[in-house]
């Protein structure tokens, strides 16, 4: 909350004077929902964003983590969120097991899920994110399981894509954060903290 009234006062006069577009680039925490209200007062925006007008362009699924953009120009939101404008999207999910090649060419090649087949992915393996924050509560740890870390790039938005993806492939995600949306990234914000584009 007083990082939020930190940056208020700067970037809404800005971009009061200027009656521009706002946006804002937020790393949602784990737990916490894309919505500023709740009736059963679960972690929500509000905690963290104290703007008038503002708006998430798309979802977040309260057990995944990283970027969510706002704004307060619907022409925008739309843009970013509707399947039409296929935005690229990469996220960056902790799996487990580790999955061999034939299991990511699936992924690449699009799996079928209970609501159709995925569009093809760019999948490729990488080393845990350098300086990536502890997760609370951490992801569960089995001794004799490994895990992998994916970086995976889609088009599309269906509700808990990545996860299923996995799943489908026998490689449930254990830690999701999302990275990128078009040229949107997540660098330079830790949890809880949002900038202006």
């Amino acid at each position: 909350m007083i990082l939020a009234l930190f940056n208020i006062l700067p970037t809404y006069t800005f971009f009061k004077v200027n009656q521009m577009a706002r946006i804002f680039l937020f790393n949602k925490p784990f737990g916490v929902l894309t919505q500023f209200t709740d009736a059963a007062s679960r972690p929500r925006l509000s905690d963290y964003i104290v703007l008038p007008g503002v708006y998430p362009a798309g979802r977040l699924d309260r057990d995944s983590e990283g970027l969510l953009l706002l704004t307060d120009d619907g022409r925008l939101q739309h843009r970013i969120t509707h399947p039409r404008h296929q935005m690229s999207k990469t996220y960056w999910a902790q799996v487990e097991g580790e999955p061999d090649d034939a299991a990511l060419q699936q992924l690449r090649e699009g799996v079928i899920l209970n609501d159709g087949p995925t569009r093809p992915a760019k999948i490729s393996r990488m080393d845990e994110p350098p300086d990536l924050w502890r997760r609370e509560p951490p992801i569960r740890y089995r001794k004799h399981i490994p895990t992998a870390w994916l970086a995976i790039t889609i088009h599309e938005g269906r509700n808990r894509q990545i996860r299923r993806m996995t799943a489908a492939v026998g490689h449930p995600t254990l830690r999701l954060i999302r990275y990128r949306i078009g040229s949107w990234t997540l660098d330079g914000l830790l949890p809880g903290q949002w900038r202006v584009s």
